[in-house]
């Protein structure tokens, strides 16, 4: 009944706030950093906005939010998205939310500039899905240009059983059980992405403007995502898994279309009376 009551509160104030966000917050370029959040209950996506009211506005009314389903509405193509990252060396740290790989020696080739790597993390299940498809993980690479505008390179991971996974993935992953709790890390020594680039550009990739797909859920994010997945083998999923956990955030309403918090809000009929006044249980 407390759940119910804080949720119903957030939603009262979703549906008569006055206030109007621009957008402008600095945009972080790891999950986590803009408040304490979380996945389940009242950490979870349906209360972001709850979380940090001044910063998470958003997350519960802005109309270009991340993840999508992304449909034939979205363009595709070949040509013209690249990535380029030498091989290196770098931290892999649980953050709590996820897990994240701190690596800025790579560069992003679109048509409307360069952008340069920051870091890349994962989630379980896909944030995306494709075709109404979801997948059981995907990893997002974020890079920023000079001006702070942010895009976001995703990709979404097939299980394959009969052949090996992409191999700068699986030798990630099978390093992931060091950092099975919050605040821990491990060096990761000669991560090469040479096939992960061939993979983009060999590829139709989906593009659209949206959001962060945590919060402070900032919008303007220019998102490219591969249509054909990775591989990922059976033994790398079940690691990768058991350490994030559940870290998705629900699939957004269509692009430029009312936040569905703010849907759910307008729905309910608040001046209900049933709505208002509690249960009663009637002893046998």
């Amino acid at each position: 009944m407390r759940v119910f009551t804080l949720v119903f509160s957030l939603l009262i104030t979703v549906a008569t706030s006055q206030t109007h966000d621009d957008g402008a917050e600095t945009i972080n370029n790891s999950p986590g950093h803009s408040s304490s959040f979380g996945y389940t209950g009242l950490e979870g996506p349906l209360n972001w906005y709850g979380l940090d009211r001044k910063h998470n506005g958003l997350c519960a009314k802005g109309r270009y939010q991340s993840p999508i389903n992304i449909n034939s509405e979205i363009h595709s193509g070949r040509g013209g998205i690249s990535i380029q990252i030498p091989s290196a060396s770098a931290d892999f740290e649980n953050l709590g939310t996820t897990v994240e790989v701190a690596l800025s020696n790579g560069l992003l080739f679109t048509p409307t500039g360069r952008y340069n790597l920051a870091q890349f993390h994962f989630h379980t299940p896909s944030e995306h899905r494709i075709h109404e498809e979801e997948y059981p993980l995907e990893v997002h690479f974020v890079f920023k240009n000079p001006a702070g505008r942010v895009a976001v390179v995703g990709f979404v991971f097939e299980i394959t059983e009969n052949r090996r996974g992409n191999a700068l993935f699986e030798n990630i992953f099978s390093q992931v059980h060091k950092i099975a709790s919050p605040g821990t890390s491990v060096r990761l020594n000669r991560l090469m992405f040479g096939d992960l680039a061939a993979h983009l550009e060999s590829n139709p990739v989906y593009q659209y403007s949206g959001s962060l797909t945590t919060p402070p859920c900032t919008e303007g994010v220019s998102w490219f995502v591969s249509s054909k997945p990775l591989a990922l083998s059976t033994k790398m999923f079940n690691a990768i898994k058991h350490v994030l956990k559940f870290n998705a955030r629900y699939t957004q309403n269509a692009l430029g279309e009312k936040n569905l918090l703010e849907v759910a809000a307008s729905e309910l009929d608040l001046a209900s009376p049933e709505l208002h006044e509690p249960v009663k249980h009637e002893l046998r």
